[in-house]
C-alpha cells in the first residue's frame, strides 16, 4: 500500500496538500485543471521536490527521505529523453545498467519488454528513425524494465493522438494488471481516466481529493468536478 499522510508542499507561489492511500496494484488517474498540482504530486512521490511536511510510506516503510533512485518507483514524462546515439535496445537497457554491460538475465529482460511494447523489429534502430508513438514505447519500456512496483506517468501520452493514446493506455493497463504494478497516471484528458477504469484522484487549486471510483467521479455533483468535466 502507498500511504500519503498529511503531505504539504510549499513552492512559494503554490501550495499543495494531500492525504490518501492507494492499495498495491491499483490503477489511479490523477486529473484536474491545468496548474492544479497534478504533476507536483508525482514529483513529491518521486522525491524530486522536498516536502514541507508529511510522510510517504510504501508497504509500511517510510520512503519520505529516500533519494529518488532508491524509491520503489519509476516515472515517465511526456518528453522521451532518449539518447540519439543509442539503439532502441540500448536506450532501454540503460535503464538497468548505465554502462550497458548486461548479464544474461538482464538481456532477457530487455528483449522481453521490447517484445511486450511491440518494438521487436526496431531494436537496432536509432530514435530519429522512429515515429512519435514508437519513441513513446521506447521510453515506456525503459521505465518498466526496472520492474519497480510503482509506475508514475506524468502526461506521458498527452502528445499522442486519441487512437494511439488509447492503445498505450491499454498496453500499460494490461501490463500493470498482469504484474500487480501500482499505476498512477496524470492526464488532462478525462477520457484517459475512463479508459483506465478504476479510481480517480481529483486535484483542484492544490487541494487533493481521496481516490474515488471513476463511475462515481464522472457523475459527481461537486461544482469543481462538474466544471472540470464540462471544460
Amino acid at each position: 500500500m502507498l500511504q500519503v499522510k498529511n503531505l504539504f508542499v510549499d513552492l512559494g507561489g503554490f501550495r499543495l496538500t494531500a492525504d490518501f492511500e492507494i492499495e498495491r496494484g491499483s490503477l489511479i488517474s490523477i486529473v484536474g485543471p491545468s496548474g492544479a498540482g497534478k504533476s507536483t504530486i508525482l514529483n513529491a512521490l518521486a522525491g524530486f521536490i522536498p516536502l514541507t511536511s508529511g510522510v510517504i510510506k510504501w508497504n509500511g516503510s517510510d520512503i519520505t527521505k529516500l533519494d529518488p533512485g532508491l524509491r520503489p518507483l519509476s516515472i515517465l514524462f511526456q518528453d522521451y529523453n532518449l539518447f540519439s546515439h543509442l539503439t532502441v535496445k540500448d536506450n532501454i537497457a540503460i535503464g538497468l545498467r548505465p554502462n550497458l554491460k548486461l548479464d544474461d538475465l538482464e538481456t532477457e529482460m530487455v528483449n522481453s519488454v521490447i517484445e511486450e511494447v511491440g518494438l521487436s523489429k526496431f531494436k537496432f534502430i536509432k530514435p530519429f528513425q522512429l515515429s512519435g508513438g514508437q519513441r513513446t514505447r521506447v521510453s515506456l519500456a525503459r521505465s518498466i524494465v526496472r520492474s519497480k512496483p510503482i509506475l508514475l506517468l506524468d502526461e506521458a501520452f498527452s502528445g499522442l493522438g486519441p487512437a494511439l493514446r488509447s492503445e498505450m493506455i491499454k498496453l500499460i493497463k494490461d501490463k500493470s494488471i498482469k504484474e500487480g504494478i501500482t499505476l498512477i497516471m496524470v492526464s488532462h484528458h478525462i477520457k484517459d481516466a475512463i479508459e483506465l477504469d478504476q479510481k480517480v484522484i481529483f486535484v483542484n487549486d492544490g487541494e487533493t481529493m481521496k481516490p474515488t471510483n471513476v463511475s462515481i467521479f464522472i457523475n459527481s455533483r461537486d461544482k469543481n468536478i462538474r466544471d472540470y468535466i464540462g471544460s
